[in-house]
């Protein structure tokens, strides 16, 4: 094993061992930041408005959204992006990572579906969260400088959790199969091609579905605990929670039933 270590800086070393700390080092900034976000963050400053000091409560929200929030914002976006940019260089960088029948064997089904829900949750970061948190951002700043408040604000907010609290769903299962990958007895397995149409388009539905339901393009929109929103509301952060792990354990499901020989 010695006599094929080439140093920390060859291309063996860096996809199999250098790219993978860097990566899960910048995902747990991400994931972490993540879930302040929506364990911490969200449900705290929703109680600052709180009678019967709601006029205090509301500026101290807004400077908190001005000063805490925005600093957050950044670690977190540019940790969604070290985390995807350092998983794409360990498949660039390790040698042969998509042979030997990668798309056919349960490891490699399962960290692609891995991959697949953290590319979301990064489009999503970017895409929505970030652009709606802008203006949300702009509008706290706006009003502790003595502006009028902007009208659109609230609906950016709440299309900023929808979607962010749709990522906490996920990031559950995107991380069970990223160990899954590694670590699973299975993950040598070659899977039928029966066995693999079915998983994937169990797998796909069900996170299309999910994700336009965190867009709003599904009928409920983004009306509160209506539709499938309700994964998104309730009491604290009961709701997320319990679809976080719902949608795990129906994936945990279809990969001991479909990820076999």
């Amino acid at each position: 094993m010695l006599a094929d270590y080439n140093g920390f800086f060859s291309a063996d070393s860096l996809g199999s061992f250098g790219f993978r700390w860097l990566h899960i080092l910048a995902g747990i900034a991400w994931i972490g930041l993540l879930y302040y976000f929506n364990f911490v963050q969200v449900p705290a400053f929703g109680q600052f408005e709180a009678e019967p000091h709601k006029e205090i409560g509301g500026k101290a929200r807004l400077i908190a959204i001005d000063k805490v929030a925005r600093k957050a914002l950044w670690w977190f976006r540019w940790a969604a992006v070290s985390t995807f940019v350092t998983g794409i260089l360990i498949t660039v960088v390790t040698k042969n990572y998509y042979s030997n029948g990668f798309g056919k064997s349960a490891g490699g089904i399962a960290i692609s579906t891995g991959m697949l829900l953290g590319t979301i949750m990064l489009l999503n970061v970017w895409g929505v969260i970030w652009r709606c948190q802008k203006v949300v951002l702009a509008n706290a700043a706006n009003v502790l400088a003595g502006g009028a408040p902007d009208p659109g604000a609230a609906a950016a907010g709440r299309k900023a959790v929808m979607a962010s609290r749709q990522n906490t769903i996920f990031s559950v299962s995107m991380l069970f199969f990223m160990v899954y990958k590694g670590h699973s007895l299975r993950q040598g397995v070659e899977v039928s091609s029966g066995s693999m149409m079915a998983f994937w388009t169990i797998a796909l539905v069900i996170i299309a579905v999910m994700e336009l339901n965190a867009l709003g393009m599904l009928p409920w929109k983004t009306e509160a605990n209506k539709g499938l929103n309700q994964m998104y509301d309730g009491p604290g952060v009961r709701n997320p929670l319990i679809a976080a792990f719902g949608l795990w354990i129906v994936f945990l499901i279809l990969s001991e039933v479909l990820l076999k020989a």
